[in-house]
């Protein structure tokens, strides 16, 4: 594997720690992107890679992500993430998380973890046994899915406003891929307001479930991005926004909740040309992050749902400055965030 600071995604990372465990099996990669604003945080994701290299990137764009993400959202912490490296099986063991969370208490605090894709609320809380360095658990807002899905459907609304001349969703089509707790969440809200939806999962019975119960439709997840649809919202894994998956989208614009949804970033531009509105990943989706960190300053339900409340004006304000400056909404987004942060 070449070495880290030689990768793409490096992104001058202030540490990137890799974790081995022989007596448990673990394998993880802890990255540090940022602590200008507070401690790193951002979640753990447990998760079968292709080989070292793909995880190692993996946990540097997330990281970075979360850096980006927490200072758009006004939140006093900073950017990390960590990667628990998974067998084809997925087998996770009690031994596997101690050793992990032995690993982020010997980084006294600099590092705070949190919920993510494979890791489940009791995951959280046997990772607290062993380290005092975890957000949202029980009573700390617990699972941060349904916060998330909240501010991905404001977003939709934003975007639905801007690029539609939408007051509402209405009969507005929304294709929405991956319909977990996040997706899954955000399309329950857009059926609420009248959308007319078209889902996608990689698991098709589970797409088709919620479809029959929403009233939707249901397709294959090679489909979704292309369907005959206004809006599309990403909410599975990210780099699905490719030169090849963009020739394809016929919606007006792109609302999701998955992280790391352009291939490159490149992509931002490309969909600028296209004139495809894009609501930059990292901020629709703060709702989770927003939630998982109240006990920073002890913030109540309500203070989080208004906090929550303020992703429409953000991503209103990065598409101004789209219009007015012609840089890709992405791009301004990333402008705004590395101010924020001292870079």
């Amino acid at each position: 594997m070449s070495a880290v600071w030689t990768l793409a995604d490096f992104d001058d990372h202030e540490v990137v720690h890799c974790v081995r465990d022989h007596a448990s099996g673990l394998t993880a990669i802890i990255a540090i992107h940022s602590t200008h604003l507070g401690p790193a945080a951002g979640g753990t994701r447990f998760w079968h890679y292709a080989d070292g290299e793909a995880a190692v990137r993996d946990a540097l764009r997330l990281s970075r992500g979360m850096s980006y993400k927490n200072a758009m959202a006004d939140l006093p912490a900073g950017g990390g993430k960590a990667v628990i490296v998974a067998d084809e099986a997925r087998t996770k063991t009690p031994e596997m998380l101690t050793a992990f969370a032995k690993a982020v208490e010997a980084l006294a605090g600099k590092y705070i973890t949190a919920q993510d894709v494979g890791m489940s609320e009791a995951d959280m809380v046997a990772l607290s046994q062993h380290t005092s360095h975890v957000a949202g658990l029980p009573g700390q807002g617990g699972d941060p899915g349904p916060y998330t899905a909240r501010g991905v459907f404001l977003g939709i609304e934003a975007a639905a406003k801007r690029a539609l001349g939408a007051d509402s969703l209405k009969d507005v089509r929304i294709a929405i891929q991956g319909v977990g707790s996040v997706g899954g969440g955000a399309a329950r809200y857009c059926a609420e307001a009248g959308a007319k939806l078209v889902l996608a999962d990689i698991d098709d019975a589970r797409a088709k479930a919620l479809a029959e119960e929403l009233g939707g439709e249901a397709v294959l997840t090679d489909h979704v991005l292309s369907a005959d649809v206004d809006i599309v919202s990403p909410n599975a894994l990210g780099a699905i926004l490719t030169e090849q998956s963009i020739d394809t989208i016929t919606a007006k614009a792109i609302a999701g909740g998955a992280n790391n949804q352009l291939a490159t970033g490149s992509e931002g531009k490309l969909l600028q040309d296209r004139g495809i509105l894009y609501a930059p990943d990292y901020v629709i989706n703060a709702g989770g992050i927003i939630n998982v960190l109240r006990h920073i300053d002890g913030a109540d339900d309500d203070a989080i749902n208004a906090r929550i409340d303020k992703i429409p004006a953000r991503l209103e304000s990065i598409w101004e400055e789209s219009q007015a400056s012609g840089q890709a909404a992405n791009e301004v987004a990333d402008r705004m965030a590395k101010s924020l942060i001292g870079r």
